[in-house]
C-alpha cells in the first residue's frame, strides 16, 4: 500500500509540474511563432488539448492519493486545488471572466506542493488508517 501511495503522489507531482511548465512555455512559444509568422493567432489544437490531458492525469493521481493519505485536510486541499485548476482552465478557454493570466499557476503550484507534502508526511501505516475517501 505504501508503494502505491508514493507512486500516485509522484504521478501527481509530475502531472502538476508538467502542467505548470506547459502554462509557462505557451506564451514564449507563441510569441516566437508570431514573430516569425503572422498567419495564425491561436495555438494548435494538440497544444491546447495538453491542458486537459494534464488535468485528467492529475485527477487520477489525486483520486488515488486521497485513498492513501493519513491527513483528511490534504484530501480536501487536493480536491479544492484541482477544482480551482479546472475552473481557471475553463475560464481561460471560454473567456467567462477577465482574470490575471498568472492565476492558473496558483492551483497548479498548490497541487505540486500538496503532493510533495503528502509524499513526505502522510504515509499510512495500515490500510485501515486510510479509510476516509
Amino acid at each position: 500500500m505504501l508503494i502505491s501511495s508514493i507512486q500516485k503522489d509522484k504521478v501527481g507531482i509530475i502531472a502538476s509540474t508538467l502542467c505548470m511548465i506547459h502554462c509557462i512555455a505557451t506564451p514564449f512559444i507563441f510569441l516566437a511563432k508570431s514573430c516569425s509568422t503572422t498567419c495564425c493567432e491561436s495555438s494548435p489544437i494538440w497544444w491546447s488539448s495538453l491542458d486537459f490531458l494534464f488535468l485528467v492525469a492529475s485527477f487520477f493521481a489525486i483520486h488515488h492519493s486521497n485513498k492513501t493519505t493519513s491527513r483528511l485536510w490534504v484530501t480536501y486541499a487536493l480536491r479544492v486545488s484541482w477544482v480551482s485548476l479546472l475552473a481557471f482552465l475553463l475560464n481561460e478557454k471560454l473567456l467567462l471572466f477577465s482574470l490575471f493570466n498568472g492565476a492558473i499557476y496558483l492551483p497548479a503550484l498548490a497541487l505540486v506542493v500538496l503532493h510533495l507534502y503528502n509524499l513526505k508526511y502522510c504515509k499510512c501505516e495500515t490500510d485501515n488508517a486510510c479509510a476516509h475517501s
